[in-house]
């Protein structure tokens, strides 16, 4: 326990505070009473911080008591259930309790009266449960924060798994005025209370658990102390001041420890709950009840019968004030929650959510409206009275200026905007307000930078795919010349095809006019269709018997021309086997290249490769039948394999190699093509060697090729250094390595057979300014009709006037020219 509290009996205080007016005694006189059942209930969908309820009913359907009617839409979000029987009126925009007055989400259920509850079915024991399942019981079960802003419950009983709480703290201090919902309900159900804190300590195994009470509370201190009897709950009572109640206060309070400035009690070991709450979780756990009601203090000067109430979730305000006697001329400001941290209603017709723990309808005697707000005179109020510890005047300062960044430096969202600040200040300056506006704004603003770094991101990844996928069309283009390339040698090198016979280009040219009177034709009769003219019906006539009389022509040659010699019936099945195979290995290929495909996609696979395996099959069959070619040498054939090897190892390894930042797995394979690469050079170097060596070429010969070699490296080393940015001193070694190369030639040139080569100056004629000038007003009269080509939004003018400028720019420079 010393190791958790600096002294486990002390009670700790606070940075500043304040002392207003409690108005607590005109609610907490009376017992806690039930509400009427009202005729209808609205619901909003987000009722608690994070994603807002997905509806789960339909229109017109039959709902009973404690049926869930919306399903928790994320990981930080809760379900909404129906708090009476009835039927689902509406599903859409309704009034929500906001200082905006906007409509949100809603679900409309009108009563039938019958308050029929849905079977209910708690756990028999909950601690035979894992803390997984009590987890889920308590999110499926709607609960949120009772107490402050409605964040799930489950989802702040998930403990992180770097982090063990130490310390579970209840906080029962309700320290703003007039309300005393926390206050009777800990005396009138003390029982349930303790209950659920077992259910808590029993989930989150802490070392500790804490119940911190205001002095102002003596009733409920007594209820709840009675109730801990037999657990080891310590019961803490503390002086009352304002905001004694907020959670990294009340932490300072029972523990002397403070949270980190941006952090989270968690980041400590440390567990807060409101009281609210922990009735909630027993409610759930033991009973099987979801939320759907909660305690409601009802007070003012405007209300003739003051006091907390049991209602309904979704109840209408108008409703909660008329049972509690709501005086409607007396009534100034609706506020709910207190008079320090509550926001105004703009109408009665809102609905009780969650986290409503008050409606204030007070007087314009009992709130009188704030005078007008005076220019700051620098008291220093305000920081006194700041139970966080920051400087007030300084962030007012930044929020009219903008200053985000200066904001954030003095810790602007560590303001827990309890207005003790604003309370204070002689000058009447809305603290508060300024604050939220400015959180909001730099919210909005990070939200924006987010949101633009994604799309950066997204920008720069389709670049990088973009630029892969021309370095690949690139690398498939060049493949396709060198083959080009390498079939055009082939050819050249291939004896001349012996001369056609004349019968056979007879029977070439009576095709190709066969083919072209054809086409004629069928052009003839397709303008014949669009347009049906006595001169379009004579030529399509014409053309008809010209293409019939062609055709013969050509039917009577083939007729009369001898039969070409058949091909080997081994070999053209062996053409198609190999071309089919080819074929399907490309399908296969291209298939494969899906990211996801679909189960169509991936039987058109297996199909594919079926027919490819059955394709390789039927090649093999027919390249065993065929007869053997006669045999080169062996040596000639493996020498051959081993360097087209080699080459596409070479060629795989530059590709991986050109990877910006390969993973592990690429690692490997880079490794490994460059294991296989090593031992396929040496297979050829082994290969190479015993090849009879070729006619020597003369001795100064060789070392005129080898000097020319060096010298070529040489300079190519050097223009490397200077463009790398090397320093003098390498680039001078660079430089003199550069100079012996060069003397080195000269000494293999006078060495070689070789005369010198001998320097012909060749004159070129120059191009005259005029011409020059015609030629670049050409090129710009292109660059610009072709932008205004790309631009869909470019007007018919400019691009009748930039087509003029070019043709008048090349018709000066062809008569130039001439």
């Amino acid at each position: 326990m010393s190791a958790v509290l600096k002294d486990p009996m002390k009670i700790w205080d606070i940075p500043g505070g304040i002392h207003p007016a409690e108005h607590k005694d005109l609610s907490n006189r009376t017992p806690i009473q039930a509400l009427p059942l009202p005729r209808r209930l609205v619901l909003p969908l987000g009722q608690h911080i994070g994603a807002a309820a997905e509806p789960c009913v339909a229109l017109g359907q039959r709902v009973r008591k404690g049926e869930k009617i919306a399903e928790a839409n994320g990981f930080v979000s809760v379900p909404l259930h129906a708090p009476t029987s009835g039927t689902i009126a509406c599903i859409g925009e309704q009034p929500y309790p906001h200082a905006s007055g906007m409509l949100a989400p809603a679900i409309v259920i009108d009563s039938d009266g019958l308050d029929e509850w849905l079977p209910l079915t708690p756990p028999a024991d909950y601690r035979s449960l894992e803390p997984g399942e009590l987890l889920t019981l308590i999110r499926e079960a709607g609960i949120n924060g009772l107490g402050g802003a409605g964040f799930p419950t489950a989802v702040k009983l998930t403990a992180r798994p770097t982090q063990k709480i130490h310390t579970l703290i209840i906080n029962g201090t309700e320290c703003e005025p007039y309300i005393t919902a926390d206050d009777v309900l800990m005396r009138e159900r003390a029982a349930e209370l303790v209950a659920g804190i077992a259910v808590l300590a029993h989930l989150i195994q802490p070392e500790q658990v804490l119940i911190g009470i205001e002095d102002n509370k003596p009733e409920a201190a007594a209820a709840v102390q009675a109730a801990c009897a037999g657990h080891d709950f310590q019961v803490r009572v503390f002086p009352t001041k304002y905001p004694s109640g907020g959670e990294k206060q009340l932490i300072q309070i029972l523990t002397g420890v403070e949270v980190p400035s941006g952090g989270l009690p968690a980041d400590i070991g440390i567990l807060c709950q409101n009281v609210g709450t922990c009735v909630a979780i027993h409610d759930a756990v033991l009973l099987g009840k979801p939320l759907i009601s909660r305690i409601t203090t009802l007070t003012g000067a405007a209300l003739a019968r003051p006091g907390n109430v049991e209602a309904l979730i979704g109840t209408p305000v108008r409703e909660l004030l008329a049972f509690a006697g709501l005086d409607q001329g007396r009534l100034n400001r609706l506020i709910m929650g207190g008079p320090m941290m509550g926001f105004t209603l703009p109408s009665l017709d809102v609905p009780l959510v969650k986290t409503s723990n008050c409606l204030l309808a007070s007087t314009a005697e009992e709130l009188p409206a704030p005078a007008p707000a005076m220019p700051c005179i620098r008291c220093g109020e305000c920081a006194e009275a700041c139970p966080a510890s920051l400087l007030p005047q300084q962030l007012h300062f930044f929020a009219l200026g903008q200053e985000h960044e200066q904001l954030k430096a003095h810790n602007l969202f560590d303001c827990i905007e309890c207005g003790a600040c604003a309370y204070v200040c002689p000058s009447s300056i809305p603290l508060v307000q300024y604050y939220r506006v400015a959180k909001a704004e730099i919210r909005e603003l990070e939200q924006k930078q987010l949101k633009a770094e994604h799309s950066k991101q997204r920008f720069e990844q389709r670049q990088e795919r973009l630029r892969r996928a021309e370095e690949q069309k690139e690398a498939e283009r060049k493949a396709r010349a060198e083959k080009a390339a390498r079939a055009k040698a082939a050819q050249a090198e291939a004896p001349p095809a012996a001369a056609a016979s004349p019968a056979d280009e007879a029977l070439k040219k009576l095709k190709i006019e066969a083919s072209m009177a054809q086409v004629a034709l069928k052009k003839a009769e397709k303008q014949l269709a669009a347009h049906d003219t006595a001169e379009l019906q004579a030529q399509v006539a014409e053309l008809r018997r010209a293409a019939e009389a062609a055709q013969q022509a050509l039917a009577e040659a083939q007729a009369a021309a001898p039969a070409p010699a058949p091909k080997a019936a081994g070999d053209e099945a062996l053409k198609k086997a190999k071309i089919e195979a080819a074929m399907l290995k490309a399908q296969l290929r291209k298939l494969e290249k899906l990211d996801s495909p679909d189960d169509e996609q991936q039987a058109e696979i297996a199909r594919v490769r079926q027919q490819l395996e059955a394709a390789e099959k039927t090649l093999a069959e027919l390249d065993r039948e065929k007869p053997a070619a006669a045999a080169k040498p062996a040596g000639d054939e493996a020498l051959k394999k081993a360097k087209i090897e080699a080459a596409m190892l070479k060629a795989q390894l530059r590709k991986l190699e050109k990877l910006d930042s390969p993973d592990d797995e690429q690692q490997a394979e880079i490794a490994r093509v460059r294991q296989q690469l090593e031992a396929a050079e040496k297979a050829l170097t082994e290969l190479d060697n015993p090849k009879p060596a070729a006619a020597a070429k003369p001795a100064g010969d060789e070392a005129l090729k080898k000097a020319k070699i060096e010298l070529a490296m040489k300079r190519a080393e050097l223009k490397k250094a200077e463009k790398a940015g090397s320093d003098e001193s390498a680039l001078q070694t660079l430089r003199d390595a550069l100079a012996a190369a060069e003397q080195a030639l000269h000494a293999a040139e006078e060495n070689s057979d070789k005369p010198a080569p001998q320097l012909v100056r060749t004159e070129r004629p120059g191009v005259d300014a005029e011409q020059k000038a015609l030629k670049t007003e050409v090129a710009f009269a292109r660059a610009d009709l072709r932008k205004l080509e790309r631009d869909d939004s470019a007007a018919a003018d400019a691009l009748e006037q930039a087509r003029s400028r070019l043709a008048e720019a090349e018709r000066k420079l062809a008569e130039y020219q001439t």
